[in-house]
């Protein structure tokens, strides 16, 4: 039994976007003895793994290796990994694609869901990964809807951050401290080779909200000045019955 029960799902575009925008939060989960669950929609073999393509690889070879990534970087995480091969550049929305997703998202019963933002003026795929995903957890809580599982409840969306926030109307409204789970992320980070030019971006940018982690929290949590982070934006509304 996981911790509580509670079981995270992320839902990536690409087989290396997890890593970089979430794999503080997927290995913070874990290490409560929380599950994690990751379902990649396509390997990024078309847009995504330009070093491969330039030494020659055929596309198979591309995906294979891009598996393997997503699989270490995966393990490193203490999370499980899933593939539906939908393909990238374009990553197409369909209804046969939204089954599949109601099919997860009742199969696992997630407590909490990671995807991407709605809007990226740079990365259809990333929108269109979002949509589906928005539009399964919906499905998945109707119980007429014909998918086998009994239906869902209702697991709060959180958008992890976009490679140009600026550029994609994301505004953070969740600050998570990731400094414990830095490790794994940084040893997820490195088993992506494929995409390597990405590793000191996302490591200067958990620096970066490690500092506004600091600053939001406030003096009296002593955060330490090494204090990693990760931004998210909440999609639907918070319930609480006291306001913190």
């Amino acid at each position: 039994m996981t911790a509580g029960g509670r079981t995270l799902l992320v839902v990536s575009a690409h087989a290396g976007d997890f890593v970089w925008r979430a794999s503080g939060a997927i290995a913070s989960a874990t290490a409560r003895g929380e599950r994690a669950v990751i379902v990649c929609l396509s390997f990024g073999e078309r847009g995504e793994s330009a070093s491969q393509w330039l030494a020659g690889k055929s596309l198979d070879e591309i995906k294979a290796m891009r598996r393997a990534e997503a699989e270490a970087a995966a393990a490193a995480l203490g999370a499980e990994i899933e593939f539906l091969d939908a393909g990238d550049y374009p990553l197409l929305e369909s209804q046969e694609l939204v089954d599949t997703l109601v099919g997860v998202f009742r199969r696992v019963v997630p407590t909490v869901v990671l995807t991407h933002p709605l809007t990226d003026p740079y990365n259809g795929d990333h929108p269109a990964a979002a949509r589906m995903t928005l539009q399964a957890r919906i499905l998945a809580q109707a119980i007429g809807y014909p998918a086998e599982g009994e239906p869902l409840g209702a697991p709060p969306v959180f958008f992890f951050e976009p490679h140009q926030p600026e550029q994609s109307d994301f505004k953070p409204n969740v600050l998570l401290d990731i400094t414990a789970a830095y490790p794994a992320k940084e040893a997820a980070m490195q088993c992506l080779p494929a995409q390597k030019h990405m590793w000191s971006y996302y490591t200067d940018l958990a620096v970066r909200r490690g500092v506004q982690v600091r600053r939001n929290a406030g003096p009296n949590l002593g955060l330490p000045s090494d204090t990693r982070g990760e931004a998210y934006m909440r999609y639907y509304p918070q319930v609480t019955d006291v306001l913190e």
